[in-house]
């Protein structure tokens, strides 16, 4: 097995084991309630396994240099190329390990919690697209394809946390979470469409070269990456976007640790990590950056402080935890800020 097949089959391994439960066992039992939990459950384990193996071994197999594969072209419209490019690094791969090592832990824990629900096949079939999307999002080296990894795991969000969607409450959770990313997404493709015209390309790599070489405008740099930034408040839960993720806890247990444990709220902190060199150079932003990190980190881990519900608790001190992260990031300290 070569190093450029690892990133490939990091991302196929979730795929092929949600489209087990999501489409071929239930074809074959005619429904997601008569999958038994124990085998939805062990696709969907072994599965995420295949996928942290895979990233382990990439993981070892890594140099000093990033590898970067080009699996296809999927836009080429006049100057607008967008191709399916996928890049591994010491960043990415800290995160893919932790997604997968982490997402494992909880799809073996699921089975048995979820053991007697009757959708046991679909909540796993969720899970593993989940796994997919945020995988996608943390090895693309462009940013339309990291920003289709980031709706995917908005979509997975609102499915698994909406879950038991015949309780009203619940039901009403997932919609504001969806709800409330999709302000911060807008924000993430003005950002983005800022980007192209400035450097007439969406790809991180690209992009960075010509930074190297000088070409960019300082004022709609630093506007494209305030933008970016709203993106990164919604999915990363900061002020005043942080709304939807104490909510979140209504869910299935395992969704809530899946979601706050190291996988989606961190997607935010990612991608501006991600961007650092774009951030360096607009120093103003990376100090609105520092300060809505600051606040939230403040304000949120007051509110948990009143808390009498553990879910709640937990909820408040990850937005925390989160807020610190964003201050990481603000001061320049990307290394702690996903290391916190």
């Amino acid at each position: 097995m070569t190093n450029s097949n690892l990133p490939l089959l990091i991302l196929l391994f979730p795929l092929v084991g949600f489209l087990l439960n999501g489409v071929l066992v239930p074809l074959i039992l005619k429904g997601f309630d008569k999958t038994p939990a124990i085998l939805a459950g062990g696709i969907g384990s072994l599965a995420i396994l295949g996928s942290f193996i895979c990233s382990v071994m990439a993981f070892f197999n890594l140099g000093e240099s990033a590898l970067t594969i080009s699996v296809f072209e999927w836009l080429n419209v006049d100057t607008l190329k967008i191709g399916m490019n996928l890049k591994i690094d010491h960043l990415s791969m800290i995160m893919a390990l932790v997604v997968s090592g982490v997402g494992f832990l909880i799809h073996v824990y699921s089975i048995g919690y979820m053991s007697h629900d009757h959708g046991v096949g679909r909540f796993f079939a969720y899970l593993n697209l989940f796994c997919f999307a945020m995988m996608l999002l943390i090895l693309a080296d462009d940013l339309p394809i990291l920003f289709f990894g980031w709706e995917g795991v908005g979509l997975c969000s609102y499915l698994l946390i909406g879950f038991w969607y015949t309780d009203p409450i619940k039901a009403t959770h997932g919609k504001k979470a969806f709800l409330v990313n999709r302000v911060g997404d807008l924000g993430f493709l003005l950002g983005m469409f800022l980007l192209f015209g400035m450097f007439e390309t969406l790809n991180i790599s690209q992009i960075k070269e010509s930074v190297l070489a000088g070409n960019f405008n300082t004022e709609f740099l630093a506007l494209a990456l305030l933008l970016l930034f709203v993106g990164a408040t919604g999915k990363s839960a900061q002020i005043p976007l942080y709304v939807w993720l104490p909510d979140a806890m209504s869910g299935p247990t395992p969704v809530s640790a899946l979601i706050h444990a190291a996988t989606m709220v961190t997607a935010g902190v990612y991608m501006m990590v991600r961007l650092n060199f774009l951030y360096e150079l607009t120093p103003d932003i990376l100090q609105i950056v520092a300060i809505v990190g600051a606040a939230t980190a403040l304000f949120a881990g007051t509110i948990g402080i009143a808390q009498k519900d553990i879910k709640k608790v937990l909820a408040y001190s990850t937005v925390s935890q989160l807020g610190y992260m964003f201050l990481a990031v603000g001061v320049g300290a990307y290394g702690a800020a996903i290391n916190i």
